[in-house]
């Protein structure tokens, strides 16, 4: 078993690097980079635009309460999204658990389990049992014959996740909700400016959820939006998002302190005015991995249609330890010392996460795409701080990792380097859950 080391001209054409089979860190080369590359680093818009909006709210004297800058905020984000109402919040996660209360949600709602921990949490904190169901091996997102199969008469609702960006199976989900008479709603917190030429993400479903947060290609260093058609609904969480006021000194509904604050739409309304060039810059990105990927025998990239819109945040690739001779840990691992910080998203599954797996210890059995999956995943890094000779450097320092295999394996196993994740010397979960006591 071979790997091709690859490295980005000048030119932006790839090239091997015939010593790059020496140059692993782990092994005594020097690190591929000086400073740590990392998954989900922030892009920072215009700081002077930042600034400026900054300067104008102090003016206003206007800090939250659904100011001016938190309802332009809005008002394009539903503008993006295709819906005819937004309302902004504190973050996603309280978007989540807003929308869940708002469409009366309750009993049981199916989820996957391969998805960030808030998805589920936002369910049981409000007393929802999540049903776990399986995934689509190709785009990561629920699998309809799953969910289906997974429905009884307590199944109040469906709740979908846009995995990386890719679209849930929309239609077919909305289907089965219409015929069941659940709710559908769907965690779109890796999506936001993705979809297809006809609809945008967001209009599907009863509502749908973004996040803003820090690590998303655009943020409000932290935020969230629920958009949705429903103005009965966007009613009902206007009033949730602030403490159920409808006036001065009137409460007509239940609700909590969910609001987004000005600064927070400043900074969103900077990064909404920079998003058109960190898509393009993620395109370039996500294009110069497909490329150089394409060298490096068992790393598999997920496809991303570069005709459809997409916001190519992650980058999403499977290892196969029967061709590369090195599990998809054992490869985090060993990037770590070329201060490279890939990360394992989202290992192991929130139904191997507590108090999920002592609540649902048998949840393993019935998703076997999912524990698959779960053990192949790593996000590589993008964005504004990462470029295409990064990608080049990084790529041609992953194929000498997997061309050294058998050495890269023995030497994590007696390396004490502190910056070598502990989950390499430990099993996480074997391969055959039914061995499992």
């Amino acid at each position: 078993m071979t790997a091709t080391p690859v490295s980005l001209c000048a030119n932006n054409a790839y090239v091997i690097e015939s010593n790059s089979n020496s140059e692993v860190a782990l092994l005594g080369g020097t690190p591929a980079f000086t400073e740590d590359l990392c998954v989900g680093r922030p892009n920072v818009p215009d700081r002077s635009a930042f600034m400026a909006r900054m300067n104008a709210m102090f003016d206003s004297g206007r800090l939250t309460n659904l100011g001016p800058m938190v309802q332009e905020f809005e008002k394009q984000v539903a503008r993006i999204a295709g819906t005819r109402h937004c309302v902004a919040t504190c973050n996603a996660t309280v978007g989540l658990e807003l929308a869940i209360s708002a469409l009366g949600m309750k009993g049981d709602v199916i989820v996957p389990s391969f998805t960030f921990i808030a998805t589920v949490h936002a369910l049981w904190r409000q007393g929802i049992t999540p049903i776990f169901c399986d995934i689509d091996p190709v785009t990561h997102c629920l699998d309809i014959a799953s969910v289906e199969a997974a429905m009884t008469s307590r199944t109040t609702g469906i709740l979908g996740v846009h995995l990386w960006g890719n679209m849930s199976a929309t239609n077919e989900l909305h289907d089965l909700a219409q015929r069941k008479g659940v709710k559908l709603l769907f965690d779109a917190a890796h999506a936001f400016a993705c979809g297809t030429k006809q609809r945008a993400v967001g209009s599907f479903g009863d509502a749908e959820v973004f996040s803003f947060h820090a690590t998303k290609f655009v943020h409000a260093f932290e935020g969230g939006a629920i958009v949705t058609d429903d103005g009965d609904l966007a009613d009902r969480l206007r009033l949730m998002t602030n403490f159920g006021f409808a006036d001065e000194d009137e409460v007509l509904h239940l609700g909590t302190n969910g609001k987004m604050s000005e600064p927070s739409a400043a900074m969103g309304l900077t990064s909404l005015e920079a998003m058109d060039s960190i898509i393009a810059h993620n395109k370039r990105n996500y294009a110069a991995y497909d490329v150089a990927l394409k060298a490096v025998p068992g790393v598999r990239l997920q496809y991303r249609s570069m005709e459809d819109p997409h916001n190519y945040h992650y980058v999403v690739t499977e290892i196969d330890e029967s061709v590369t001779g090195l599990s998809r840990d054992e490869l985090v691992a060993a990037l770590r010392l070329e201060n490279v910080i890939a990360r394992r998203y989202f290992y192991p599954g929130c139904h191997r996460m507590e108090p999920y797996s002592s609540l649902f210890p048998q949840a393993r059995h019935t998703l076997p795409v999912t524990e698959e999956i779960s053990r192949r995943v790593i996000i590589l890094p993008t964005g504004q701080t990462v470029n295409e000779a990064d990608i080049g450097r990084l790529v041609g320092r992953i194929a000498a990792i997997v061309r050294r295999a058998r050495e890269v394996r023995q030497a994590l196993a007696e390396c004490e380097d502190r910056r070598i994740p502990s989950f390499t010397r430990r099993v996480e979960h074997p391969v055959n859950a039914d061995a499992e006591a």
